[in-house]
């Protein structure tokens, strides 16, 4: 009974959030004529206030919203790039947000960059050590080498956990020290509501990287569980 609990605390844990911000964002993606620019356009406009529109570029992208630090890119999905919406506004000011934390060389940004680096470098080798473990057990008859292989996927668990737990404050900065600042301090909405909206856009997007901050914490007590076997 207690598994069956857990489990299905996991599945809530990871489609919870999930439901809730695809929600959050359907209800506040509706096109509106008071809102005069797109995503993109209104990031290039946070861009030019902050004078990095030299230095950092605006890109519509597929692969979701996001701030490239090597390529110094705000990049939006079309969902947000080429709407005119309060969801979109918020996105575009949350990604910028990141540019800003880039600029100020902000500790956790520039700390999560490297260990995302190493997590990339794991994720490559476990699956490799995983597949060829059983042969090299066989032709050398050594469980060292199992064991080796073991410590390397949870090597490689640790560090997207570690991924994660580092992600969540610096999302949480970019959301609530510098895209809501950005969006109060430029009087962008005459509605209050409209201020009270973005703050639970970015409230849902957060609860986004909890979900995934427990679950691989939960990943990392089961790997744990499975060394101490």
């Amino acid at each position: 009974m207690l598994y069956v609990l857990l489990a299905v605390f996991v599945i809530l844990l990871i489609v919870g959030p999930q439901w809730w911000i695809k929600s959050v964002m359907r209800k506040y993606n509706q096109p509106r004529d008071d809102i005069k620019g797109t995503g993109g356009e209104f990031a290039l406009h946070l861009l030019t206030r902050l004078e990095l529109h030299d230095d950092v570029r605006v890109e519509p992208t597929d692969a979701g919203d996001h701030y490239d630090p090597e390529h110094k890119a705000v990049r939006l999905s079309p969902a947000f790039f080429q709407q005119r919406s309060l969801a979109a506004m918020v996105i575009a000011a949350h990604e910028v947000g990141h540019a800003i934390q880039d600029q100020e060389n902000h500790a956790l940004f520039s700390q999560r960059g490297r260990i995302v680096r190493l997590a990339q470098v794991f994720q490559t080798v476990a699956p490799i050590a995983l597949a060829i473990s059983p042969v090299l057990l066989v032709l050398t008859k050594s469980p060292a080498l199992s064991g080796l292989t073991l410590l390397i996927a949870v090597g490689s668990v640790v560090v997207m956990t570690l991924v994660h737990l580092i992600t969540l404050p610096v999302e949480i900065d970019a959301s609530f020290q510098k895209a809501m600042p950005l969006l109060e301090q430029g009087h962008y909405f005459t509605d209050p509501a409209d201020y009270a909206a973005a703050r639970t856009l970015l409230k849902a997007a957060a609860m986004t990287y909890v979900a995934q901050s427990l679950f691989s914490l939960l990943n990392v007590a089961y790997w744990l569980r499975l060394l101490r076997r």
